[in-house]
Parts: C-alpha cells; structure tokens; sequence
C-alpha cells in the first residue's frame, strides 16, 4: 500500500548553508546531543519469531480480505458492467487513470461493511483515499458501481462522510468519481434524513467550497435522485457524455408524476447538462477523457503554499536532513507478543518509529506507566504519549502536564495506545483517580494541535478516550492486526453480567438451574464480546481509518504530520505557533476557539 510514500509527502525542507564569516547573527551550533534509544530486541530470539509468525499470519488473513474487497461486487458483474458503455473502466481503474503515475494511493477503511450486512458489500460500495493529482494530495471518493449499482447504505454513508471529515481538516481538494443510484432504499430510514445521514454529504461540500476547498465531480454514469446533488454542488463537474446521467428523477419516475415521456439523454445526458441547463461544465468523450480533465482542473487550482521551516527565525537556516530510525522498521511486525497479556517496553516501538532513534523523554521518573516525550517523525517535531500499564492518578497527572505542554507549542500529538484503563480499587478512589483520569481526558479533548492515534495492543475502557479514541477526533486513527477495542475485556464483562445475573436469581429463590443457564450465558456473551472486539468488526464499522502493517506506521504518520504542515500553510501559521492557544483550525472537529474548562482539582 505505501510503495513510493515518500512521493506523497512534499521535498525535504532545506535551506542553502552559509558558512562564511558575516556580520549578520548565526544560529548558534547544536548542542543537544542524539539520545538514541537503546534496543533489547532480540531478532532471532524464540519470542521474537513467535511473534512474527503470529503477525504473518494475521495479515496474510486481512491480506486475503483486501484482495477480495479490492474485486468489487467480482469479476463477472465488472464484464457485464463494462460492456453497457464503450471504454468504461472500473472504480479502480479510474482512480489509477486520475494519479499521478508515481503515486501511490492511500486508501481508507478498505474493509469497511465487512460482514456487516445479510448481502456482501465490499468497500461499502465505495473506495475511498488519497494521493497525487497534477502534482497535488487530493480526497478521492469513488462510487464502484459493481456493488449494488453504487447505492449508499448506512455504512457507505459513513465511509464518504468520513473522507469529506480528513479532507475538511487537511484542507485536500475531494474529487468525486460520481456513479450511483442514490440511497439504498431499503435502508432509507437509517440514510436520509439524520444529522450524519445522506444530506450530511452535501453540508460537507458546501461548508468545504465556501472555505476554498475545490470540489470537483467526474460523473461517470447514473448519478440519480439525491446523488444529482454531488455534481450540483461541486465547484467544477465533468460528464462522460452519453454514459453520464444527472437528474433528480428517472424517465419512469418523470412519467408516473407529470405524464411526460422522456428519454434518458435528452432528461439529464451530457450534452444536455453542458449546453442547455449548464449543470456540468465540461464534456468528455470517454472515461478516460473526463480523468484527464479533472486532472487539468486540479491543476488550474493555483500555487500550493509551502511553509518553510520554523526551526530559525534567522534567514540563515540550518540544512536539516531527515535520519531513518537506527532499527529497521521491519522489526514492528515483531515487537508486540502474540500473547496480548504479555507486557513488553514501548519504547521499542518509538525507536523504530522515530528518527534517528532520537527520544527526548519528559518525566521519565515519574508515573512509570505511561510514557511521554518528544521526537521528530519524518522531520516534524512531535509528542508521544505510550502506554506501558494500567493508568494510575500520577500516569493521568503526568500525560495531562504533557498535552499541555504540547498544545501550548503548537507541536502535534502521537498516541500509541495499549491500555486496559484506569485503575480501579478503593485506595484509587480515594486518591481521586476519577478526577485525575477526567483531566487527562478533557485535556484529549482540548488540545488545538494535531493529533494521531495508533492502537497496537489493547484499547479498554475510559483508557479510550483518555488516549485519543475516535470521539476525541484524531486527524487519523490506525489499528494494528492485533489490537482489540472493547468497553473492558471479555472475561471482565461477561463475568461482571454473570455475577449481576446470578444475583438476582439468588434474590429470586431460583435452583442450581438457573446458575447453570447463568452460566451458559455468560459463555455465550463472552464469545460474542470476543467478536465485537475484533480489529476485523472495528473496522469493518468504521471505528478506524484501517488495518495497517505495523511496519507501514512510521510513513503514516509522516504522511499525515505532512498534510497537517501544508494545512498550516494554507492559514498561514507556522509550527509552534501559539495563535489561539494552538494550531488547531476552526474547519476541525473540535476546532473552536474555546479554552481548556475547569479542571476539578
């Protein structure tokens, strides 16, 4: 997936050194010393090759899924699909056509509805990513019309929604390879007329355009009912003509309300569109014709601003290059251990995320079970935060001091998320735990800088949300093969629901018996819990951004710390600014210009 990633993100900043004598002020040298983190990974050990046979396996597993996802609704549905228009070409196909020839695509949630519904929906109906166009990141969304012709369910809804969501943030132009029937109407009830429902979508695009972020639409096929509104409310729209359709209701729809009888061409074809009611802007021959239009319309966008870097002040700068960790990044598909009650240093993992192997640790001495400290990631500066335990009230106190701290710098922040939760218990109580953990979870929620969130183990409980969960709006959120999520464990729960049950059956006066169908219960619910929380019936739903290689994570989070540096530039503030007590803009989820709130001290 991330072959030639580098070619996503913009060339390393540098600046031309000026070693002579002058009487204009120099940055003095560097006197920070490298800290490379030491390693007691051992690659040839026995754990070490249990590991990675566990992680082989796994991903060979979601490997195979993604190749079946990537087919569509299958070979043979793509045949007959292609064969209604000359040179149609699949969803795939089209976003190959429209990259640039040396980008790779990143595509999101490509097992999203993975056995969720009674029918196969692959991808959801929709692919989803992003990459270069004309030399510029761009938001793809591409209905795959070989999928339920290209309907929205529930989930495809969510999909789309989450991808307008990235680009709103990241400030990336979305262009919208439109072929689809609308909503699924059987599902109508959970698409149309809610808050995050179909109408969402159009929100979304004309909040975006009126904050100049281009919306273009290439419409491929059928784009009927409330998909006519994709095209309407883009910025530039592009039809394929005779193949292309835009019209709120169909020929036996127009005839069964009005009587009148009308082809499909002559009611909402391309050469109706681009001459008489001028809904699309340009005609194209072919599929691959319109892709080439809308590259040239990305690249009559303008200028993409570049920000240079704020490590000087001075005109002089200091030539910065960019060092790869000193352990092989190869190594993350074999640090965490397949037994998930295992513990193990997180440590390293940063050293194989970071560069140079370079951590810069903040209050190593004091709440041992979260870690904390600073870091460059593809050059950018960055917080971590990992988690090496359960959360105690010092680990709450130190981790809310750091986001602080970050938040204040405008330096954006990384989550590495393993955590059962808080700790529980009386003398936790009593030392306030609750408050303590509320605090790290408000300060989540309050920082204005950027954050990333990557699960690579456990994710249980309030320690969700203290470590940056899907509702504390990371700009991404990466899962690993191996990482669950989950209220609390399996065992935890069901034993918690069978100790409620039996209970009250107890209260009841009930017979050995009912224990016993208690007790098949509690097995029952265990298995079911087991499922839930499965990285599979995660992402399937959505709850992430996808499955990745742990050994992918490093060029990730480059590629995402490089959008949110371009997205800076585009509002004109630099890394480390402190504008508004953050970098935050206010296109983000939780961009408002509010402070932090009351902290219960």
């Amino acid at each position: 997936m991330l072959t030639r990633l580098a070619h996503l993100r913009s060339p390393q900043r540098t600046a031309i050194p000026n070693l002579r004598r002058t009487l204009i002020p120099q940055p003095p040298p560097s006197v920070v010393a490298p800290r490379p983190l030491p390693t007691h990974h051992r690659p040839t050990s026995e754990d070490a090759e249990s590991n990675r046979s566990s992680m082989r396996k796994r991903l060979d597993e979601l490997g195979g899924l993604r190749s079946k996802a990537r087919e569509g609704g299958g070979a043979e549905t793509l045949k007959r699909w292609k064969a209604r228009g000359e040179g149609k070409l699949g969803a795939r196909e089209r976003i190959n056509a429209l990259l640039d020839p040396s980008s790779p695509f990143v595509e999101l949630s490509p097992l999203a509805a993975h056995e969720v519904y009674p029918d196969p929906l692959p991808g959801a109906g929709l692919v989803t990513g992003i990459g270069m166009v004309a030399g510029r990141k761009c938001m793809i969304i591409a209905n795959d019309p070989t999928v339920k012709g290209g309907a929205y369910y529930p989930l495809t809804v969510k999909k789309h929604l989450r991808a307008q969501q990235i680009a709103l943030e990241n400030r990336l132009p979305c262009i919208y390879l439109v072929e689809s029937g609308g909503a699924a109407l059987p599902f109508q009830a959970e698409v149309f007329p809610d808050h995050d429902h179909f109408g969402r979508i159009f929100y979304n695009m004309a909040r975006m355009s009126g904050l100049g972020i281009p919306q273009i639409s290439v419409v491929h096929g059928i784009s009927v009912a409330g998909g006519a509104y994709m095209p309407a409310m883009s910025d530039v729209v592009i039809i394929v003509k005779n193949q292309g359709r835009i019209f709120l209701a169909g020929p036996p729809l127009v005839k069964a309300a009005t009587g009148e009888v009308v082809d499909e061409e002559a009611l909402g074809g391309g050469d109706m569109h681009t001459s008489v009611s001028g809904v699309a802007d340009y005609l194209a021959t072919s599929d691959a014709h319109a892709l080439a239009l809308a590259r040239e319309a990305v690249r009559d966008l303008g200028p993409i601003p570049i920000l240079p870097s704020a490590a000087s002040s001075s005109s002089v700068r200091e030539t910065k290059y960019i060092k790869e960790p000193l352990y092989p990044t190869k190594e993350l598909d074999e640090i965490v251990p397949s037994d998930p009650k295992q513990a193990y240093d997180p440590r390293e993992i940063i050293a194989r995320l970071v560069d140079g192997s370079e951590f810069r640790e903040f209050k190593k001495e004091y709440g041992k079970t979260i870690i904390t400290g600073f870091a460059e990631i593809h050059g950018h500066t960055v917080g971590i935060i990992a988690n090496a335990g359960v959360l105690l009230s010092p680990s709450a106190l130190k981790s809310t001091h750091f986001i602080n701290l970050c938040s204040q710098r405008g330096i954006p922040l990384v989550f590495l998320v393993n955590i059962n939760g808080y700790m529980v218990g009386e003398k936790a109580e009593q030392g306030g735990i609750a408050k303590d953990g509320a605090k790290m979870v408000r300060a989540v929620a309050r920082a204005k800088v950027e954050k990333y969130t990557v699960v690579v183990g456990g994710s249980y409980g309030a320690g969700n949300y203290g470590m940056c969960g899907r509702a504390y709006s990371p700009r991404f959120l990466w899962m690993w093969p191996n990482s669950k999520i989950c209220v609390m464990g399996p065992d935890q729960l069901s034993t918690v629901m069978h100790t409620v049950q039996g209970k009250r059956k107890t209260e009841d006066g009930n017979s050995q018996a009912g224990a016993d169908i208690a007790e098949k219960k509690r097995q029952e619910l265990k298995e079911k819990i087991e499922r839930q929380s499965d990285v599979l019936y995660s992402t399937a739903r959505i709850w992430d951004d996808g499955i990745i290689r742990p050994s992918d994570t490093r060029d990730l989070l480059g590629l995402g710390l490089e959008l949110a540096h371009e997205e800076r530039a585009s509002r004109g503030v630099g890394a480390g600014s402190r504008n508004g007590g953050g970098t935050r803009g206010e296109v983000g989820a939780d961009g408002d210009a509010g402070d932090w709130g009351v902290f219960r001290m």
